[in-house]
This record gives structure tokens, C-alpha cells and sequence, in this order.
């Protein structure tokens, strides 16, 4: 495939850094409150540290493997997939990026994402579906979309938030099921049930700003990682006419088998090149979807593409 008058190198998106910054900012804070706020109500502060420090430490080191886990990926050598190795070798190179592991998951719907927690621990992986239904174009440009979220960094963000999450649904269950001294040789007192409904309103309230807060920056880290497909293949059609393929294939599929792999692709949906209740046909409220809509996508990728053609005129 020809690669002449392409970008050797793509930089990190600056708009996406700055609002990945401010999310985790406000993520921090929010939880720094909702951490004040348990041990207020006699949530011992040493189980609050062991507790996160132990989610932390799993996130960070195994989210990628979790990941690959759940949607039961498997990792590929070049000897078994030499053009898909070939195609995301060629890409990295050319996006100077150290070349991923590759992973397969099996199954016959279009989908791919990109995981781990740094440019050096990565993995790339894609379904047998968009392998079999894309055109060799069309897949580069999905590639080079899931290669710009490992230049932005915006996996280890994402796998940051989805841990503070995990953080503070853990505590209010335990709170809630063994009280606010966690049976710590307490005495209980009347106070008790208030200082539990104070734990599982404030854990409500952080879900929520968390929910949103993720979810905004979800939407835009795909925007981010369409633009920089485009630039790193300098076809932004491409990627825009996967999309299409992608969207027409999820709408033919039978309810059963789009159900089963919605399931399956439920736990990464957000790592996914398209989210998983796509797969289902669900036209989900923006809020509260973690990908642009199809439209918005492949309206903002014909427009580059416009631009790109019209800048080569002159």
C-alpha cells in the first residue's frame, strides 16, 4: 500500500492533554472529598489506603490484560497474522511509535480497540469481523485510530478514571454492608444508619460526576484519535467509509448475535473503535454515550478530507 506524501510522526493532541488534565483534576477532587466524607463517618482512613492502593496497582499494571481478558483476545505472532503484523508495524513507524502486541479477538462483528498503560505496554485488538469485512484501506485507517490513542495516552487516563470508580462503588458497598466501623470493635449507636445514607448519597453523587466527567472526555479522545488517523494515513475517507461498512454491519446483524457480542464487548465498550451498544442499534442520549455518533464521526472526516484536497490544489 502506498504511503508517499503521508506524516512520518503525528504529536500528541494538545486540546485532548489539556482536558485530560483538567478531568483528572476534578476527578481528584471529587474524590479527595468523597474519601473526607467516609472517613467523617468513621470509615477507618487505613482501609481507605490499602483498599485504593491495591485497585491502583492492579489497574495500572494489569487493566491491559484485563482487558484483553474479558473480551477474550488472544495474542498473535507474526508466523499467524503476517499482514496485520505488517500493516501495524508499517503505521507505528511511521507514527514513531515502539510496535504494539497484537491481539485477535474471535468473533464475526467489526470492532477493535487499544489498551495498556504506556507507548511501551501496549496492545492492539482487532475482532476477526473488521478483518474479514474492511478493505485493506479501511483497516489501516481503524489502526492508525487505535495507534493515536497509545501516542495521546489517553488508555491510561481512561484506565485511571475507570479506577476511581471501581474505588468508590467498592467502599460504599462495603460501608453499607458492614457499617461504619467495618467491625472494628465499634459500639454501634443510633448515629450509625445516619452516617451510612451520608456514605451511599455522597458515593451516588461521585458515581454521577464521574459518569459524566468520563464520559465527556470519552467522546472527545475519539474525535482526537479520528484526527489523528487521518493525518497519519492522510485519508481521512478511509476511516469515514469504515465507519459506514462498520454501521451498515452492525444493522443487518440478527438481535441474538449482536446481544451476545454487546455482552462480550460490554466491559471494553469504551476502548472499543465503536461502543458496544451500537451493536444493538440503541440511539443513546450524548450524555450518556462514550463515542460520538456515527454521523457527527464521518461529517467532521469528510470535512478533512475536503480540506486536505482543496490544500492540494494550491
Amino acid at each position: 500500500m502506498a504511503t508517499s506524501g503521508r506524516p512520518t510522526w503525528y504529536k500528541p493532541d494538545v486540546g485532548l492533554s489539556m482536558r485530560m488534565a483538567l478531568t483528572m483534576f476534578l476527578l481528584g477532587l471529587v474524590y479527595v472529598v468523597f474519601g473526607f466524607i467516609l472517613y467523617q463517618v468513621g470509615m477507618p482512613l487505613g482501609f481507605l489506603i490499602v483498599i485504593a492502593g491495591a485497585i491502583a496497582f492492579t489497574q495500572f499494571f494489569f487493566a491491559d490484560k484485563i482487558a484483553l481478558l474479558a473480551m477474550r483476545a488472544r495474542e498473535v505472532s507474526e508466523a499467524e497474522a503476517p499482514q496485520l503484523h505488517e500493516m501495524i508495524g508499517r503505521l507505528a513507524a511511521q507514527s514513531n511509535l515502539p510496535k504494539p502486541k497484537i491481539a485477535i479477538v474471535d468473533t464475526s462483528l467489526p470492532n477493535a480497540f487499544a489498551t495498556g498503560r504506556s507507548k511501551n505496554h501496549a496492545v492492539v485488538a482487532v475482532t476477526t469481523g473488521i478483518l474479514n469485512r474492511l478493505s485493506a484501506q479501511e483497516l489501516e485507517a481503524v489502526l492508525a485510530h487505535e495507534l493515536t490513542h497509545i501516542i495521546n495516552r489517553d488508555m491510561l487516563v481512561m484506565t485511571i478514571a475507570a479506577f476511581f470508580s471501581m474505588v468508590a462503588g467498592l467502599l460504599a458497598r462495603n460501608f453499607f454492608w458492614f457499617g461504619g466501623g467495618f467491625g472494628y470493635g465499634r459500639r454501634r449507636n443510633d448515629n450509625e444508619g445516619g452516617a451510612i445514607i451520608i456514605a451511599l448519597l455522597a458515593s451516588i453523587a461521585v458515581y454521577a460526576i464521574s459518569f459524566v466527567l468520563i464520559r465527556t472526555l470519552s467522546r472527545y479522545r475519539e474525535l482526537a484519535a479520528d484526527r489523528g488517523s487521518a493525518l497519519i494515513t492522510g485519508a481521512p475517507a478511509n476511516l469515514a467509509s469504515a465507519l459506514l461498512r462498520i454501521s451498515d454491519v452492525n444493522q443487518r446483524i440478527p438481535q441474538r448475535d449482536a446481544r451476545e457480542a454487546a455482552s462480550l464487548m460490554s466491559p471494553v465498550s469504551a476502548l472499543c473503535f465503536v461502543p458496544a451498544n451500537a451493536l444493538r442499534g440503541e440511539d443513546v442520549m450524548t450524555l450518556f454515550s462514550t463515542h460520538p455518533s456515527t454521523e457527527e464521526r464521518v461529517r467532521r472526516l469528510q470535512a478533512m478530507q475536503a480540506q486536505m484536497e482543496q490544500s492540494q490544489r494550491f
